[in-house]
């Protein structure tokens, strides 16, 4: 094995050990939480994980099989987390504002 080959592999091998090290902290958020908002911040860095332990994968194997799965994966994170967003955003608009969905004036509420 040449010095550039050994190189990569051990480039490869500690980013495998710091997505491993990453993934230990993301599973101790996700179960600590404190609020759904952190879980599902955790749960979007759990699919970016998935995708770099595949590309790490995929550079150890020399082998580009894996890239359509990733590219999906990372369609999914993001749709997953605007679709978790949106439904905070409602979840957290304040009711009793003028103007609000599902609340009218009328003439006799009117200053």
């Amino acid at each position: 094995m040449s010095a550039p080959e050994t190189v990569d592999r051990v480039l490869l091998t500690a980013a495998v050990v710091v997505i491993i090290i990453a993934g230990a902290g993301l599973l101790s958020r996700i179960w600590r939480g404190p609020s759904m908002l952190d879980r599902a911040i955790s749960l979007d860095v759990c699919a970016a994980l998935i995708i770099a332990g595949l590309g790490a994968k995929s550079a150890f194997a020399r082998d580009p099989f894996y890239f359509p799965i990733m590219l999906v994966l990372a369609f999914l994170g993001f749709t997953g987390s605007v679709g978790i967003a949106r439904f905070i955003a409602v979840r957290d608009r304040p009711s009793g504002r003028p103007g609000a969905e599902g609340t009218t004036r009328t003439d006799e509420e009117t200053p």
